[in-house]
């Protein structure tokens, strides 16, 4: 069985909805890029994901455990919510940052809230995975002094701080200028060459090529098309993936 299942997942705000069944499997170590228009669900998906939006229906299943059935969970409780949020990390397009914490209190915050582990052993982590994105010499500065592409590199530590099983990204690069945009993508390229399993969502077509094992084209609340990047980009079979990609510059 895949590391991670989606089955038939489902998500209306009132009278819209969003996600129409999606299903999509993903296997441990890979990278699924997700692509499409504003609008499509792409953002909602990973939002249901990482459960700060909760599916109106369809499961979610990771090793083997499914964490979600919509037909048993129709409210969850936030402590629930709280323990399922613990397999993934979601790294926000817009950073999110405490701006009254340096960096290294940033990406200690959440272990030492939720007690993780010792003091030390948080604080040792968080200098680790630091120096890993490249910000060890910034660990006492603070959001306000780093340009967005270092505070981007500080939310990936700070997501990775909780040992997530899956790491995913909602358009990452899309808040920096385009001088920033490449060191964010190296991060995640290496972070891939250690072997995580990523979700991204992205508008970075070359990336998206480059780096993923699998590629999801989203149009109105739906997976249009689905396959390797070669299949995806190379060889559309669908009218509205030749549509979107002919629109976009890569």
């Amino acid at each position: 069985m895949a590391f991670l299942e989606i089955s038939n997942l489902t998500k209306s705000f009132g009278k819209t909805e969003v996600l129409k069944g999606i299903n999509f499997s993903i296997e441990k170590g890979e990278v699924v890029s997700i692509i499409g228009s504003s609008g499509s669900g792409k953002t909602t998906l990973l939002r249901c994901l990482n459960f700060l939006e909760i599916a109106n229906g369809g499961t979610i299943t990771i090793d083997d455990n499914c964490i979600f059935d919509a037909s048993l969970h129709k409210k969850l409780s936030e402590a629930q919510k709280r323990i399922n949020r613990l397999h993934f990390g979601l790294v926000f397009q817009s950073f999110n940052l405490f701006p009254q914490y340096n960096v290294l209190k940033n990406v200690m915050l959440a272990p030492t809230l939720l007690k993780t582990g010792s003091k030390e052993d948080i604080r040792e982590t968080a200098e680790q995975l630091l120096e890993r994105v490249g910000l060890g010499d910034k660990m006492d500065a603070y959001p306000c002094e780093l340009s967005g592409g270092q505070q981007q590199r500080v939310a990936i530590a700070r997501a990775l701080a909780m040992h997530p099983e899956i790491l995913c990204f909602d358009e990452p690069t899309s808040a920096l200028d385009p001088s920033l945009t490449g060191e964010v993508l190296r991060v995640i390229r290496d972070l891939k060459d250690d072997g995580r399993t990523m979700i991204v969502v992205t508008h970075e077509m070359d990336f998206a090529k480059s780096v993923s094992d699998k590629v999801i084209f989203m149009a109105d609340g739906v997976i249009e098309e689905m396959g390797t990047p070669e299949d995806v980009f190379d060889n559309p079979q669908s009218p509205k993936t030749k549509a979107f990609l002919s629109n976009t510059k890569f």
